[in-house]
């Protein structure tokens, strides 16, 4: 069984990442979508939200599990028997920030591997971050997040403004 693991804070999924989970789940006998927390990002849900969601989005794809871990992404894939590393490239500097990372983890652990796959070119120029800010001004976010994702994220966004009035 080739299993690849999709690490991410994915805070909030984007049509991105799930265009990327929609195509590795095609690739590979099993795909773990693992969200983790980033120290150096500022995170607007919940890991258990954002895996509550990532599950909801996903339920239609049979071979697509969805798993948190804390640490470095390389000991987890080990942890759970996988030697691949799924990611997404949308940009020229997403590849050179993932070119770096694969070079670290192939370091770390000589064995593991990571797959690039290259974004659909109407998702190029989404990402996680421009979606919040995009949010907080009350942009219309159906291009770029699902519909259930869109009303959460307002919804969050909205109650942290209160409470920083």
């Amino acid at each position: 069984m080739l299993r690849a693991v999709y690490p991410g804070t994915f805070d909030p999924i984007t049509n991105g990442h799930l265009d990327v989970i929609a195509r590795g789940a095609s690739m590979f006998d099993e795909l773990i979508v693992a969200v983790s927390d980033n120290p150096s990002k500022s995170l607007t849900f919940s890991k258990k939200e954002r895996v509550g969601v990532i599950r909801r989005l996903t339920k239609s794809i049979p071979n697509v599990r969805v798993d948190t871990f804390n640490g470095l992404a390389v000991n987890y894939v080990r942890s759970v028997g996988s030697r691949v590393i799924l990611r997404g490239i949308r940009t020229i500097s997403d590849f050179e920030y993932e070119f770096q990372m694969a070079l670290m983890n192939r370091a770390i652990a000589p064995n593991v591997e990571t797959v690039f796959v290259m974004t659909c070119e109407k998702y190029a120029h989404i990402s996680s971050h421009l979606t919040k800010e995009a949010a907080s001004f009350g942009a219309d976010l159906r291009s770029f997040v699902p519909a259930d994702v869109e009303r959460l994220l307002k919804r969050k966004l909205v109650v942290s403004k209160r409470k920083h009035k």
